[in-house]
């Protein structure tokens, strides 16, 4: 498998890890960024691009995933989400970790480097990345309707506001 990871400067210790340790253990660690250590960095179009590989390596049928990292992992969480068609979850024990794939299909996960220790970090992790879809109805009926909803502005049989004015 295929995983796309990124971060900012909070996070650059951790990905470093990962690299390491997912690389030991068969994944294809592909490096978004950043390079080096800049405390002023902004981490946006980092976790954007690794979202976007992940998106086009899944729309070529391939196996891939993303990680993205930060501080709180927040921040990279929204950014990843901003590509469309890309779920990102923010993961912060086993349950959230393996519920985001199972119930949500997430094909991105986002952690926070400065919540959690490198080794408890990479076991969140790597229960992101070996837990599968469960393909059940109710949750891809929901994925649907975020689906929808990101390209349309609405979900059909369901009351969207509209709060433009109109």
């Amino acid at each position: 498998m295929r995983v796309h990871i990124a971060t900012d400067h909070a996070g650059l210790e951790m990905s470093r890890y990962f690299i390491d340790e997912l690389t030991k253990l068969g994944y294809e660690m592909v490096d978004h960024g950043p390079a080096e250590y800049d405390a002023l960095d902004d981490y946006p179009s980092f976790c954007i691009n690794a979202a976007l590989a992940v998106k086009h390596d899944r729309e070529s049928g391939l196996d891939s995933l993303g990680i993205v990292l930060g501080g709180s992992g927040n921040g990279e969480q929204m950014a990843a989400n901003k590509v469309e068609g890309i779920r990102a979850a923010l993961a912060w024990n086993h349950d959230t970790a393996a519920l985001a794939r199972e119930h949500n299909n997430a094909q991105v996960v986002a952690i926070g480097g400065r919540q959690h220790s490198l080794e408890e970090a990479l076991e969140i992790i790597k229960i992101f990345l070996s837990t599968p879809w469960a393909d059940v109805e109710r949750h891809q009926r929901r994925i649907s309707q975020i689906e929808e909803f990101e390209k349309t502005g609405d979900i059909s049989g369901k009351n969207i506001e509209n709060f433009s004015g109109q």
